[in-house]
């Protein structure tokens, strides 16, 4: 049993690598529809970053941002897959187009910054974090451009109401990255 469980399915990297990255694409698309409004920002809660940091930490900094810029250009032409069921180039310039511009920066962020293989929970936790931090801000600056608000008032929308949300989504991440990478790496590359 064991031999099996072990056993490379798809022994292709290549089709490893295009299966990976529509896993991840239809993962950020699935996680935008659990959102959650709330009523003091025009930015709702989703899971949406816990499928950006993963596709990032798991599949690289080249594939992941890869991963979310095409699921950007999916809800630009058209595709259903942003929360809300938004669509098209208008989308972006609502209040949400920072935070989808941000997944392509978090997810390249996430993965240039696991280079080595093994790593503690903690370093994993900081540098998911790191690239959360990032995604968090490019959001930010978004409302405060789109708002014509003060850079407090953006961040007090746009950015603190989902700190613990997404303090919880990076700790699960981060299990997740320690049990899969060195697996989906070797799939992979």
């Amino acid at each position: 049993m064991e031999a099996i469980m072990n056993r490379e399915l798809i022994r292709s990297k290549r089709a490893c690598r295009v299966l990976a990255v529509t896993v991840f694409v239809i993962l950020t698309a699935l996680s935008a529809f659990v959102r959650i409004p709330l009523g003091f920002t025009p930015v709702p809660f989703t899971l949406q970053t816990f499928f950006v940091l993963l596709s990032g930490s798991l599949l690289g900094r080249r594939l992941g941002s890869f991963t979310q810029g095409l699921y950007m250009l999916l809800g630009i032409v058209g595709f259903q897959v942003f929360t809300g069921t938004g669509v098209g180039s208008l989308y972006l310039f609502g209040p949400t187009g920072g935070y989808i511009a941000g997944f392509v920066l978090a997810s390249f962020l996430a993965g240039g910054l696991f280079t080595r293989e093994k790593q503690g929970w903690p370093a994993v936790f900081l540098k998911l974090l790191f690239a959360d931090l990032a995604l968090l801000f490019c959001g930010t600056l978004w409302l405060k451009v789109i708002l014509s608000c003060p850079l407090s008032q953006a961040f007090l929308l746009g950015f603190l109401p989902f700190i613990p949300g997404d303090i919880l989504k990076i700790i699960f991440a981060a299990a997740i990255h320690r049990k899969l990478r060195s697996r989906i790496k070797a799939a992979i590359y």
